[in-house]
């Protein structure tokens, strides 16, 4: 461990009796005793921290580290840990000195000074820095903001360079056909004689049939008659759209589980987490995480709830809404959270708080979620125009036992007739166990 690593870990953490092994679990469960790590984290943490003292001075390297942090919000991508202490500590000194070109141009180390600020400022890690301590890091001066990626703009991107590419090649063909063709002209003109006695056969041939065609008479013996056009098929009348009737039932609510998250890039009030929703291999936007078929979320809730605690837990997932994407990402489900209920006439200001709806923990990914009484098959995407999740999701609440319920009477559309034999209150729950559940948020909406 470098000298300024050990001396700042030392003054901030005295308790952890640190030594100079950061390699040793005892290191890291000491600093960071929530966080468990694997054993190629652990490796993963010992090279950073090695490699911590090279970075003043060589841009390469700080390139290199820039382009890590684009996309990760601690050296690990979400955990905090040793490596990150490191960095700063043999950073710190360096980025004081930036100049705003240097710091936020368009060239300059932008997600190196946010990791700065975050390390210095965030609970997470606890360093109670002095304010002449911390590097100072001025929103105003900023000099360039790096344009978020258009998906639209790059896929017009790839498919004016597969358009060129396409032209090159066209283009060498082209040159090869008119090379063929120029050696083909000598033996052309050898046999332009007898090409043309050729012609005049034809020419012959095609007069005498006009005339027999002309005169009504049928083709002579060896030729063809065009063929008529086939009357076209009538093209078979669509079934009629089946009607929908309102059902909770028809959102697909199923246990999800957060393999990581991260705050976004490019918006400050958003995580991106990777989630397993049990789709299988090949479903339409899902991916690949840890051998793993994963579905991409961005969720508005950084500031509301830690990001510690979006790591590795399961959660209600909402995996029909059509996808959406927000700044830059992708987003295929929503996270299901509850939130106090607004009176009347009072402004969502955001403010929280905000607890996360909780699956029971013996449930796996991938399990469907329903509420009592509401049995049914989901749609498979939510059509926005017929605005089913707006108008099922006033009854979505809490109970005073904590538990997540619907109820009946905050859904208007569902009043009389098409409520008939419904509970007034239907519990959300796993198939056949227990209820879902929220911290200690009483009579919230859930969304």
């Amino acid at each position: 461990m470098g000298t300024k690593t050990l001396a700042l870990v030392q003054r901030y953490f005295p308790a952890s009796q640190v030594t100079t092994s950061p390699e040793s679990s005892e290191t890291h469960t000491a600093l960071f005793p929530q966080v468990g790590y694997t054993d190629a984290e652990k490796g993963e943490i010992k090279e950073w921290i090695e490699k911590a003292g090279t970075y003043p001075g060589n841009e390469e390297l700080l390139r290199s580290l820039n382009t890590h942090l684009a996309t990760r919000t601690t050296i690990l991508g979400s955990k905090p840990s040793i490596a990150d202490v490191a960095i700063y500590s043999e950073l710190e000194a360096t980025v004081k000195e930036w100049s705003d070109e240097k710091r936020t141009g368009e060239h300059g180390y932008h997600h190196i000074v946010r990791f700065i600020d975050f390390v210095q400022n965030a609970p997470l890690f606890g360093l109670s820095l002095a304010e002449k301590d911390k590097v100072n890091i001025d929103p105003d001066k900023v000099v360039f903001v790096p344009k978020p990626l258009d998906p639209k703009e790059e896929k017009e991107r790839k498919k004016k360079e597969k358009e060129a590419a396409a032209a090159a090649v066209a283009g060498t063909s082209a040159a090869a056909k008119e090379k063929v063709a120029a050696t083909g002209r000598t033996k052309d003109a050898t046999n332009q004689s007898t090409t043309e006695k050729i012609k005049e056969k034809l020419s012959e041939a095609g007069d005498t049939i006009k005339s027999a065609v002309a005169g009504g008479t049928a083709p002579a013996a060896g030729t063809t008659s065009k063929k008529e056009k086939k009357d076209k098929a009538p093209k078979p009348q669509k079934a009629p759209a089946k009607e929908t009737i309102l059902s909770p039932a028809l959102i697909d609510l199923r246990v999800g589980h957060i393999l990581k998250a991260e705050a976004h890039p490019n918006a400050d009030s958003l995580y991106v987490s990777t989630i397993a929703c049990g789709d299988p291999a090949g479903t339409e936007n899902t991916s690949e995480y840890e051998g793993q078929i994963v579905r991409t979320v961005c969720s508005g809730l950084n500031g509301l709830i830690p990001l510690a605690e979006m790591q590795n837990r399961k959660i209600v997932a909402v995996c029909n809404l059509k996808p959406v994407t927000m700044r830059g990402v992708k987003s295929c489900a929503m996270v299901l959270a509850a939130s106090p209920r607004l009176a009347e006439g009072e402004v969502d200001n955001h403010a929280g708080p905000v607890e996360l709806v909780s699956p029971p923990p013996e449930a796996e990914a991938g399990e469907r979620i329903l509420f009592d009484g509401w049995e049914g098959e989901p749609e498979g995407v939510l059509n926005p125009k017929k605005k089913i999740w707006e108008m099922c999701q006033p009854g979505f609440t809490t109970t005073d036992d904590l538990g997540v319920a619907f109820e009946l009477s905050k859904v208007e559309q569902l009043r009389g007739d098409a409520s008939a034999g419904k509970p007034e209150l239907g519990r959300l729950r796993v198939k056949g166990g227990d209820v879902c559940t929220v911290r200690s948020l009483k009579g919230a909406t859930v969304r």
